[in-house]
């Protein structure tokens, strides 16, 4: 079975690195993005089941990139998880009315970043039958 894809639209390279390899440990297949613009080519073209999106991008912001793929007949159905380091009063509700589907404040804390990516992809990124090889 091919593994979960999840689009990641982080630009600082820190906090990029840390979501590429929580989710690569995790088995997922990482597709990366370092703005909103690259972001939404690669939803595009490799629809991937899940996309996690810092709120705080150079240009184009990642509430303004959440509106666009909410518009989008292909993208619309992919789950957005924001993720954002400015967690200040309204911000959460600010990503929901934009569209996304989940919000994870940064820091992120490790032990539960993966527990919640899961649950918005409703399950285990390999979900191969017991005793088959990767």
């Amino acid at each position: 079975m091919e593994r979960k894809k999840v689009l990641v639209i982080e630009d600082n390279d820190l906090n990029m690195k840390l979501v590429a390899a929580l989710l690569s440990i995790s088995h997922f297949e990482v597709i990366k993005a370092a703005n909103a613009e690259q972001g939404l080519q690669l939803a595009r073209k490799e629809r991937p089941g899940l996309i996690l999106m810092d709120i705080q991008l150079p240009g184009m912001d990642g509430l303004t990139a959440t509106r666009l793929i909410k518009e989008d007949e292909d993208l619309k159905n992919i789950p957005v998880i924001a993720l954002t380091s400015y967690a200040m009063q309204g911000d959460e509700q600010k990503a929901f009315a934009a569209g996304c589907t989940g919000y994870i404040p940064k820091p992120i804390d490790t032990r539960k970043f993966i527990e919640v990516v899961e649950e918005f992809l409703g399950e285990d990124p390999l979900d191969q039958p017991v005793g088959s090889k990767k």
